[in-house]
C-alpha cells in the first residue's frame, strides 16, 4: 500500500504514574472514539497515556482532539492499521503497548487483570488479550456471543452490559493475537512492530504474533475476567483490501489457520500446557494449503 501525504505527530504531556500506553486507530468515528475513550477514563483501574492515529479526520475528529490532552498521529487519508500503529507507537512512553480498537467499550477490571497477569509472568515474552463480548456470533471461539448490547453509541445499553460483566464467568484461552492486546515496549521494538507489507491490515494479527512466536514469545493468552463490549462497526467495507491469506502463507509458508488452530491453539482453555509448533502431518499439510495459496 503506497499513499502520498505523510503522517503527522502531536505530542502531549503523559501523566507520570501512567502503566500502558493505549493506541487507537480511528478512521472518521468520532462518536465511537469518544466512548471507547470515555470508558477507559471511566472504568479503568489505572491511569494511562492514551494516543489516537487520525485517518483523515474530516468528520471532526482531528478538531475535537485539538481540545484534548491526548497525543495523535494524522494522515490525510487512511493509512491503514499497519502504518498507524507503528506511528502511535513512535509516540508512546510507558513500557507497554496495548492496542484496542475505536468501536470497542472496556469494562470494569480490564487492565487491572491483565496487568495483574503481567506482574505475576514475570518477564516480558508474553502477549495478552482481553475477552470481547460481542452483540452478534462471529464465529470467533474467544468471544462471549451473541449478546447483544447495541451496535451504536445511540442505542448502546451499557448499564445493563455492566450488570452483565458481573455475572458472566468464561475460561482463559489459548491463542491471544489481535485488540485488545498489550505486549512490553521491548518486545515490540524487537520485531519492529507491524509489519507495513500487510497494509492496509488483513493478515497483520497472525503476522504479529508469528513474528512474536520467532523471537521465543510462547505464552499468548486472553482472559476470561478482562472483558470489553465490541460493536463489530468495522470500517473494513470502505477498504480496499489486501490479501492477507496470501500474505500470510507467501511470508511464512503456512496457512493462518495452521497457525492459530495447530500452534497457539486458538480458543481452548487455558489448561497448563506448552505451546509448540509440531512438525507433524497437520503441518505438511498447511505447507501444501499454502504454496496452492500462493501460487492461485
Amino acid at each position: 500500500m503506497r499513499f502520498d501525504h505523510p503522517i503527522s505527530y502531536v505530542n502531549k504531556a503523559v501523566p507520570n504514574e501512567a502503566l500502558f500506553s493505549i493506541l487507537i486507530p480511528s478512521w472518521n468515528n468520532l462518536e465511537m472514539l469518544k466512548l471507547c475513550i470515555n470508558s477507559i477514563q471511566k472504568n479503568s483501574s489505572f491511569t494511562h497515556q492514551i494516543i489516537i492515529h487520525v485517518n483523515d479526520g474530516s468528520d471532526g475528529t482531528l478538531e475535537w482532539l485539538k481540545t484534548q490532552e491526548f497525543s495523535y498521529s494524522l494522515s490525510a487519508e487512511n493509512v491503514g492499521v499497519c502504518y498507524a500503529m507503528n506511528a502511535m507507537a513512535s509516540l508512546a512512553r510507558t513500557e507497554y503497548l496495548l492496542y484496542i480498537n475505536d468501536d470497542m467499550y472496556v469494562c470494569p477490571l480490564w487492565d487491572k487483570v491483565l496487568y495483574a497477569q503481567i506482574q505475576q509472568v514475570g518477564h516480558k515474552l508474553f502477549y495478552y488479550s482481553a475477552t470481547m463480548i460481542e452483540p452478534t456470533f462471529s464465529r470467533n471461539p474467544c468471544a462471549i456471543a451473541p449478546h447483544d448490547f447495541g451496535h451504536s453509541p445511540v442505542d448502546f445499553k451499557e448499564r445493563e452490559l455492566l450488570q452483565f460483566a458481573k455475572s458472566i464467568s468464561k475460561n482463559d484461552w489459548y491463542g491471544a493475537s489481535w485488540p485488545p492486546s498489550v505486549v512490553h515496549r521491548e518486545v515490540w521494538d524487537q520485531v519492529g512492530g507491524f509489519s507495513v507489507e500487510f497494509s492496509p491490515g488483513f493478515g497483520s494479527d497472525p503476522d504479529f504474533s508469528m513474528k512474536l512466536w520467532n523471537i521465543g514469545v510462547r505464552d499468548f493468552r486472553g482472559f476470561g475476567k478482562s472483558l470489553v463490549y465490541h460493536f463489530q462497526s468495522k470500517s473494513t467495507g470502505r477498504v480496499v483490501k489486501n490479501d492477507g491469506r496470501h500474505d500470510f502463507a507467501k511470508k511464512w509458508g503456512v496457512t493462518i489457520r495452521f497457525f492459530y488452530r495447530k500452534v497457539l491453539l486458538l480458543g481452548m482453555a487455558v489448561d497448563g500446557r506448552e505451546l509448540k509448533f509440531r512438525k507433524d502431518l497437520s503441518y505438511y499439510l498447511a505447507k501444501w494449503k499454502a504454496k496452492r495459496i500462493v501460487n492461485n
